[in-house]
């Protein structure tokens, strides 16, 4: 295997362990530092928005960064400062010490997965670069397995240090990576304009690609970031016989995104297409969906069952990031590629907000619905004319 691939599949992996790892550990740690239990869900919401924050910003900075000076400097940076924040957050003592914390450790997960994808795409071949984001995606997502398992024999600070500890000694496995050739190229013509933001702006043409390439990822965030983040919470309102854990359904979840994303990544190398693929998963998790915000009254194993086949509905990550590497030319490909899951993943702070205003009137069920449906509703049409991207050339720059 190339080694590109597998290093870079190890950083997500990583970058995976840290991003649930808050998610997993949310109440137990919130119980630690004394918060209320009738506060758990509000401050947690906090937190978690705070982390998202911080991952729309690292996008923005790790992009054009990535475009700039190079993608191996990104995913040294990145995984630099996301290892410290959380070796720090086993220390926090106060819920706003912690969101600092976990603003910071969001910054620095931003660039992880976008500069990985970015590097693969460039360095494989145009006819095999699908099957080498698959399994970063697939192997990456598997962290989450591992934060699981953690995070159940340890104690809460002692998982952060873990996970802080893995990122630093990746570092060492990535002193010899080289950079891409395609960015090396444009890297020497001074008339190139590199990881300018705001030409995504300039063109209709190229807006629109940049919106769509955002839009047809947030089935996948709403599963992860409201339907299992919250599931205790929103079990608890279907009637569960038992309460639900969601450390056990991101485990269940998470090990049905590894399936997904080899699969779907699979499927688009057989199929030659993204689109009709990611349109399938899309369709697929809207149906798994609306089956668990309507399973009343289950025992937990069943709810932790439908999180399994959620994952595996919403496993088309991969496949997101690789649409959104592949539309951009190679002065913008670290800033799109880095930017688009981002705001994906910052996409929960505007759900969150949606779900908790309507919450009052609806209940948390149909609360959930009413967010889910309007998610669906854009991914489906941002889809719809999106340009089909397998096996393009990426050897071409974007022109001002």
């Amino acid at each position: 295997m190339h080694r590109v691939v597998m290093v870079a599949a190890l950083g997500y992996f990583v970058d995976v362990y840290d991003l649930v790892l808050f998610s997993i550990v949310r109440i137990a740690s919130l119980r630690g530092l004394g918060v209320a239990e009738d506060q758990l869900m509000v401050v947690g919401v906090h937190l978690l928005n705070m982390q998202m924050i911080g991952m729309l910003v690292g996008g923005l900075l790790w992009g054009i960064l990535g475009d700039r000076y190079g993608r191996v400097s990104v995913l040294f940076g990145s995984i630099a400062l996301y290892s410290l924040a959380n070796i720090a957050n086993a220390f926090v003592s106060s819920t706003e010490m912690y969101g600092i914390l976990r603003l910071l450790a969001g910054i620095g997960l931003a660039g992880e997965l976008g500069a990985a994808v970015t590097l693969v795409s460039e360095v494989l071949p145009r006819e095999t670069r699908g099957y080498g984001t698959s399994f970063v995606a697939g192997f990456g997502v598997s962290g989450a397995l591992v934060a699981v398992a953690v995070a159940g024999h340890f104690d809460w600070r002692t998982a952060y240090i873990v996970g802080g500890v893995m990122g630093l000694l990746l570092l060492v496995l990535r002193l010899k990576m080289a950079e891409s050739g395609m960015f090396a190229a444009v890297a020497d013509q001074p008339l190139v304009m590199k990881g300018h933001f705001l030409m995504l702006f300039t063109q209709r043409d190229r807006f629109t690609r940049y919106l769509r390439c955002i839009l047809i990822g947030l089935p996948i965030w709403f599963v992860i970031g409201i339907l299992v983040t919250f599931s205790p919470e929103i079990c608890a309102e279907l009637g569960a016989t038992a309460g639900v854990s969601a450390g056990t359904g991101i485990l269940y979840t998470y090990a049905g995104l590894v399936v997904g994303d080899l699969s779907s990544g699979m499927l688009s190398q057989w199929w030659r297409s993204r689109r009709q693929v990611v349109l399938l998963y899309v369709l697929l998790a809207m149906l798994s969906c609306t089956i668990y915000l309507n399973l009343h009254g289950m025992s937990p194993g069943v709810y932790y069952g439908v999180f399994f086949i959620l994952g595996c509905c919403a496993g088309y990550w991969a496949l997101c990031v690789t649409i959104a590497a592949e539309q951009f030319g190679t002065n913008l490909r670290a800033t799109v590629a880095t930017t688009v899951p981002n705001f994906i993943r910052g996409s929960v702070v505007l759900m969150t907000m949606g779900l908790t205003s309507l919450r009052g009137s609806f209940g948390l069920v149909n609360s959930a619905m009413i967010v889910g449906a309007g998610c669906f509703a854009m991914t489906c049409a941002a889809l719809w004319h999106l340009p089909e991207s397998f096996g393009k050339d990426l050897d071409f720059v974007e022109r001002s």
